[in-house]
């Protein structure tokens, strides 16, 4: 099963989630006889969401039961808020939140979770009944490539019984999670009723065989767009891309979707594609030359160009800002890695005073520095830019023109509307110099013209 998830390096560093459940305990006590086998070593990470009284001393327990096998241990957690509504899906984000963080910071290139045949096929009919394609047809795939770790679920084809076995040959215990048993949740429901559908057909290995098959499908229409892709898409590294509607407007249907639905996702850096109906309607749009005006799906600004199709980022839900370290990478906003490094001088590198803080860009961005009073040669340029703009309107005022972008006072008229007595010095200047031009240069040219002969109008002869 490993075999079918590699490559590995040598003498591989694994992590597994481990809940202290009897599928995460199986997949903890395998994984750790092959990384031994393979010359390597196993990290289980146990993560405390304190969602329940008992969930630190059942982490606890875990540890010791692991640390009595040798096995490496940690225990997880973050506190905050408890979430009022979507607690499984809360609760997930916070897991892979903090699992991916520990195997970033301890240079750990895989983390295994314990997903096996039943949450394969649970996980299908929960996407059949919200009317997924393919993609969500194809369940939970057994190898995801991310910018910090790979995730594997080695244990998909495994029944859930053949691992309490495995378990019990271990002569090892596990803890039964009583949120298994909520029945506000659509995973229990679905477990109650797995006899029937069973008994029907629908039994959980045929149900993962299915999803299996819509995974092959997947990998080739991937295969698809991402050839197609390099024809009709330019992303920048400013975090913005082009699109091409001519070129998108002739690929076939299903993989123009996909290629569309993919560049959203990587401007927009969100977790999942717009609904398949609004992304239909974006694409004809497209396809009919562009839209007419600016779009916004899936976090994404859509902006028509004579050159083609601008994909920008929307700005109504801005990336928080994060601190940046030197010497560490980070992953922000879902989308740009910071590997941030300081200058070489003399020996080793030179760390800034504090972190820096990425923030986003336009203008807001460009007035943070400013306006936070930070030193540096940043803060140097501003003020040096700002000092350049004050004297350029120094000198347009004196000659009686108004300010780049000056407004008319509320109840009043523009400042270069007023009369002529209330205007300076320069104006009055201005108005003598077009007065004489007129009469020594156009005036003369005028009255060369010959004067208008039989009703005709002047404009009918050449001068």
């Amino acid at each position: 099963m490993m075999a079918a998830l590699g490559p590995f390096e040598a003498a591989p560093h694994l992590a597994a989630a481990v809940s202290g459940g009897g599928d995460s305990m199986a997949l903890c006590l395998l994984a750790d006889d092959w990384a031994r086998r393979a010359g390597g070593r196993l990290s289980a990470l146990t993560v405390d969401h304190g969602l329940r009284p008992e969930a630190p001393r059942e982490a606890r327990r875990v540890g010791a039961w692991l640390t009595a096998r040798g096995i490496d241990h940690h225990i997880l957690s973050r506190p905050g808020v408890r979430p009022t509504s979507g607690l499984q899906e809360a609760a997930r984000r916070l897991r892979y939140g903090l699992m991916t963080s520990w195997c970033r910071e301890s240079g750990v290139l895989h983390l295994l979770l314990a997903h096996n045949l039943e949450d394969q096929g649970e996980t299908f009919l929960l996407r059949l009944g919200r009317g997924s394609g393919i993609d969500g047809l194809s369940a939970m795939a057994a190898l995801i490539e991310t910018p910090e770790v790979r995730i594997l679920r080695p244990l998909l084809a495994v029944e859930r019984d053949r691992l309490r076995a495995t378990l019990a040959g271990y002569r090892q215990d596990w803890l039964e999670d009583p949120s298994n048993l909520n029945p506000g949740f659509a995973r229990t429901g679905l477990r109650a009723a797995q006899p029937a559908l069973t008994g029907a057909g629908l039994s959980p290995a045929r149900l993962a065989a299915t999803a299996r098959r819509m995974g092959g499908v997947r990998r080739v229409l991937e295969t698809a767009a991402s050839a197609l892709s390099a024809e009709c898409c330019a992303v920048y590294p400013a975090g913005y891309a082009r699109l091409d509607a001519a070129a998108l407007a002739a690929v076939p249907g299903e993989v123009s979707v996909r290629i569309l639905a993919r560049l959203l996702l990587c401007i927009g850096a969100r977790d999942y594609a717009p609904p398949r109906e609004k992304l239909h309607r974006l694409l004809g749009a497209i396809a009919r030359g562009g839209p007419r005006s600016a779009r916004t799906l899936g976090g994404c600004r859509i902006l028509p160009r004579k050159e083609g199709v601008l994909v920008c980022r929307e700005g109504r839900h801005p990336p928080r800002p994060v601190a940046a370290v030197a010497g560490r990478r980070l992953t922000w906003d879902g989308r740009f890695v910071i590997d941030l490094a300081a200058d070489r001088r003399g020996r080793g590198f030179v760390r800034p005073p504090e972190p820096a803080r990425p923030g986003r860009l336009g203008r807001g961005g460009r007035r943070a520095p400013g306006a936070a009073g930070r030193a540096g040669p940043g803060r140097r340029r501003d003020v040096a830019a700002g000092a350049a703009r004050r004297a350029r309107r120094r000198r347009r005022a004196s000659f009686g023109l108004p300010a780049p972008g000056a407004r008319a006072p509320r109840g009043g008229r523009r400042p270069d509307r007023l009369p002529t007595a209330e205007q300076p010095l320069g104006r009055g200047v201005l108005s003598c110099l077009t007065f004489f031009s007129y009469y020594l240069f156009i005036a003369p040219w005028g009255m060369r013209r010959p004067p208008c002969r039989g009703g005709r109008r002047a404009s009918e002869f050449q001068p």
